[in-house]
């Protein structure tokens, strides 16, 4: 059972999303487009090109498109019906559908391959922790001490060993998490 904690979580997980709600409604968007949305009553609405709308339906069986001024836009289904690891999928395809294509292109070659140029991030804390660094921005001890530690475990991919692996990183180098 997917929880609205879970998807605030994969939904703050990508660069420049901004969180709001109105009437009830939370709705998460990327410079201004909205992407993924969860009514009162538990409805996540995600905003999805008409391949990946229809590919969710047919594996969610309490799943429609989303429809929009007569047109289909996506896909919605009770949240606790939707599986977290899809979820994850589901939300990262609808934020790179809205981002802007420099944005979304950045987001592709992070998926490809997390460890960029220049990063200082110790390989122990594993490839997912990596790349949910990466696509939060943070891929420089720098960056990452700019961070707490309810900060970095609320990622999708970054557990409490990689922020212990983090920490004791940054405390070798005289640095602290926030």
């Amino acid at each position: 059972m997917t929880t609205r904690a879970q998807l605030r979580k994969t939904a703050l997980t990508f660069q420049e999303v901004e969180e709001n709600t109105t009437d009830g409604v939370v709705v998460y968007s990327v410079r201004g487009k909205e992407f993924v949305s969860v009514t009162k009553d538990g409805t996540v609405r995600l905003r999805l090109p008409d391949a990946e709308a229809e590919d969710a339906v047919a594996a969610c069986p309490n799943a429609e498109r989303l429809v929009h001024a007569g047109r289909p836009v996506g896909f919605q289904a009770p949240l606790a019906d939707v599986d977290g690891q899809h979820l994850w999928s589901l939300v990262m395809t609808a934020w790179q559908h809205h981002a802007p294509a420099r944005l979304a292109a950045t987001l592709t070659a992070i998926v490809e391959s997390p460890t960029r140029p220049g990063s200082d991030l110790p390989a122990s804390i594993g490839k997912a922790a990596t790349r949910a660094l990466a696509i939060a921005g943070l891929v420089t001890l720098d960056q990452v001490a700019t961070r707490s530690r309810a900060d970095l475990l609320a990622l999708h991919g970054v557990g409490p060993k990689a922020v212990g692996i983090l920490a004791d990183t940054l405390a070798e180098k005289g640095m602290s998490l926030r």
